[in-house]
């Protein structure tokens, strides 16, 4: 999504690291057929079955099919209207999360959501987050380039996520093979997200003792809380709230791919970019959130509400936030 590390390289045809084994085609989302885990343990025995978990999430599994095909994102005048009066007729302004079978599924909504915040202000926002992500030492650890266009790519890929055509996947069409060394192997990556975030999980950058472990929580939560900043600061909350209120609940959905045990975190995030005193406190400490950093799970989560402490997954027959209708409060 995010955090991407990369090493540009020339060579044309060096070796590419695959999983060490495949997920069966329909398969998709659910356990690995090797070890039969999935992305819901924290605990993986190497980074390759780390990934072979995180590529058969459903959301990744369909980017990587995505390049086979196109998508028409144009909306009619009179579904721009019928959009606009159905998400403003919704109780307290909330889309529902639209996610079917564990996969978020665009729609008319969520494409007309993305089109009026448009292109301009999406990369205003996530250009801003690359900013604060630079300058973050325990962030910018995963990141091994600042040359690359992340904060574009990123707009692109919420762009397509929310159903306003394949931006992003035309672009990836076109970007520059990316090579980085891992051990004794060349291996491609940044092609996708997963490839992208294998790659920072091996970041030359990275603790030697760190180096090629997946994400962790307290990873997501300095990556949510920036990101949220960020929105912040570029005006997205002011000006795009319907927006921001899914996208909100959207992030909370796909950060369980990159750290099963952060979703609670996400609403904890959003209000820490509200609080001036906190921010001004992290950049005093040197852009560097010592009350999240090698915190432990279990103490983290006691300091959240009760009520956000569990994450039920999309799954449930009685599902929990973001998968409800519960109203954010943006100012708390």
């Amino acid at each position: 999504m995010g955090c991407q590390a990369s090493v540009d390289g020339t060579a044309e045809d060096m070796l590419i690291r695959t999983p060490p084994h495949v997920i069966p085609k329909g398969k998709e989302g659910t356990q690995c057929p090797v070890t039969g885990r999935t992305l819901e343990s924290e605990h993986f025995e190497s980074a390759a079955e780390a990934k072979a978990a995180m590529d058969a999430d459903p959301d990744i599994s369909e980017e990587k099919t995505a390049l086979k095909g196109k998508l028409d994102g144009k909306i009619g005048k009179e579904t721009r209207v019928a959009c606009d009066n159905f998400i403003a007729s919704l109780p307290h302004g909330i889309l529902p999360l639209n996610v079917i079978n564990t996969k978020h599924i665009a729609n008319e909504h969520t494409r007309r959501l993305v089109q009026n915040v448009g292109l301009p202000a999406l990369r205003r926002f996530t250009n801003a987050f690359y900013q604060k992500a630079f300058a973050d030492p325990h962030l910018d650890k995963f990141i091994a380039s600042h040359n690359d266009p992340h904060g574009k790519r990123f707009a692109l890929w919420i762009m397509e996520k929310f159903g306003d055509g394949m931006p992003w996947t035309e672009e990836r069409r076109t970007r520059k093979q990316t090579l980085l060394r891992i051990g004794h192997e060349t291996v491609k990556v940044s092609f996708d997200r997963s490839s992208a975030h294998f790659a920072a999980w091996h970041s030359p950058k990275r603790e030697t003792h760190k180096w090629g472990q997946h994400f962790k929580p307290d990873d997501a939560r300095v990556w949510m809380r920036l990101h949220f900043w960020a929105a912040r600061e570029t005006g997205m909350l002011d000006q795009h709230r319907q927006f921001m209120e899914y996208y909100t609940r959207f992030i909370g959905h796909f950060i369980s791919v990159y750290s099963s045990k952060s979703p609670p975190f996400t609403r904890e995030s959003l209000r820490w970019s509200a609080d001036s005193q906190k921010t001004q406190r992290y950049v005093d400490a040197g852009n560097m959130m010592n009350d999240v950093i090698d915190v432990p799970l279990e103490e983290a989560l006691a300091d959240l509400p009760p009520e956000e402490r569990e994450y039920s997954g999309s799954k449930s027959y009685n599902p929990t936030w973001p998968y409800d209708l519960a109203p954010l409060n943006y100012n708390y």
